[in-house]
């Protein structure tokens, strides 16, 4: 009996000797074995809810599969766009429904494969081919500071072009905001209201390190009928050496560290009873050789008022708090806190910080009896929040587990039964 490849008969046969010596053959044939069988086309079992006639899907719309009950039943459906990203949905029960649980992106291709089964048990196939239409409302993003070299606290800043509001829609923001750092390290965002968010690392960026942030939303959802606009060019970094300022308001010195290890100690005065500056870590700002510092400006007059001629400035907070010189105050330095919040140091000292020193770089102010520097709003007061702290103001990492999985980050690229 011949096999043929058609039917791909199988042979069962079973050998029975007795005592003559005689061999008696029985065989039986089978019917096809439907794990071998070639898939047939299902375009007629199988139905989508994607226009007809070419036209472009809604993104806003679920991607549904059906086929009918009595026609057999759905095994596995799988929907790739053209970038390789799965969306994820769930198969009913029976077997007769497929709906996308994930959003479809707008101005996007898709493919969708679906297996299927008939009511014999034959496999049988529906390759589908769809586009999404634009998006009407797009988010733009705005990454900062721009490329350069930075010292180890300077925060990365997202700002976007329209609010956004809710978990689900920051977290979807927070995925496609992409931080590569060479070598790497644990970071997160954090969100200070509906269109600005901040990123920096649970430490102080490595020294040396080389960061890209990037834009992957374009076409992603982010919420009702609003979507990622186009990347735009991505931010580029370096981080140059570990470069602290420890400023002890109490004992009127400052200690500077490179790389953890001490390069100078510089006698200084702080701000004084009154105006005494601000506690906690701070980032240099920026840098400017002269500065017209008045009084005014600040809100101080009277007998405090003051108009004075001040060089090499380093900023290290909006309102107007700098490292810069004040020879009026030399033989105040290492002994008494005579400033209006600023630190003040010799013209020689402040031109050797001004050199030495760039935006990023850490200004740490301890033992001051002034507030604590904020975290947000007058400059980078982003690392006085602890890391548990940090955490809390992002909608992705928020409810992080032990093991460091994210519920937020668990989907299913293909539907289960």
């Amino acid at each position: 009996m011949n096999q043929t490849p058609r039917f791909r008969t199988v042979l069962r046969c079973s050998l029975l000797l007795v005592s003559l010596g005689a061999v008696a053959i029985a065989c039986s044939e089978a019917g096809p074995d439907p794990m071998t069988t070639k898939p047939f086309d299902a375009a007629k079992q199988v139905t989508f809810n994607t226009p007809r006639g070419g036209a472009k899907a809604d993104p806003d719309k679920p991607l549904e599969v059906t086929v009918k009950r009595d026609e057999g039943r759905i095994m596995d459906v799988s929907v790739v766009d053209a970038t390789g990203h799965h969306l994820a949905g769930e198969l009913s029960a029976d077997g007769v429904r497929w709906r996308s649980t994930g959003a479809l992106s707008a101005g996007a291709k898709y493919t969708a494969r679906v297996s299927t089964e008939d009511a014999e048990g034959s496999p049988g196939t529906r390759t589908l081919a769809f586009a999404t239409s634009a998006a009407k409302r797009e988010l733009s993003v705005e990454f900062g500071p721009e490329e350069g070299e930075y010292g180890v606290g300077q925060p990365i800043i997202a700002e976007l072009s329209s609010p956004v509001e809710g978990k689900a829609a920051r977290a979807a923001v927070e995925r496609g905001l992409k931080v590569d750092l060479k070598p790497g390290a644990e970071g997160a965002w954090h969100w200070l209201n509906d269109d600005v968010l901040h990123y920096r690392p649970k430490e102080f960026w490595p020294a040396g390190a080389k960061v890209t942030v990037s834009n992957n939303l374009q076409g992603v959802k982010i919420a009702d009928k609003l979507y990622g606009g186009a990347p735009g060019k991505p931010l580029k970094m370096t981080i140059g050496d570990r470069m602290e300022a420890i400023t002890d308001a109490s004992s009127h010195w400052m200690t500077v560290l490179r790389n953890g290890e001490v390069i100078n100690t510089i006698p200084i005065t702080t701000g004084k009873p009154g105006f005494s500056t601000r506690n906690g870590i701070k980032v240099v700002l920026g840098q400017e050789y002269f500065v017209r510092m008045r009084g005014s400006s600040v809100g101080i007059g009277g007998s405090e008022a003051y108009n004075l001629p001040v060089y090499y400035a380093t900023r290290v907070t909006w309102s107007g708090e700098y490292v810069h010189a004040a020879p009026w105050s030399l033989s105040d330095h290492g002994s008494r806190n005579v400033s209006h919040g600023c630190t003040g140091m010799s013209t020689a000292n402040a031109a050797w910080f001004y050199e030495t020193f760039k935006e990023g770089d850490i200004v740490e102010v301890i033992n001051s009896i002034g507030e604590d520097m904020d975290p947000f709003g007058n400059g980078y007061g982003d690392w006085n929040l602890d890391w548990a702290e940090w955490r809390e103001g992002s909608a992705l990492v928020a409810d992080t587990r032990p093991d460091g999985s994210s519920r937020a980050d668990a989907a299913r690229l293909r539907p289960q039964v």
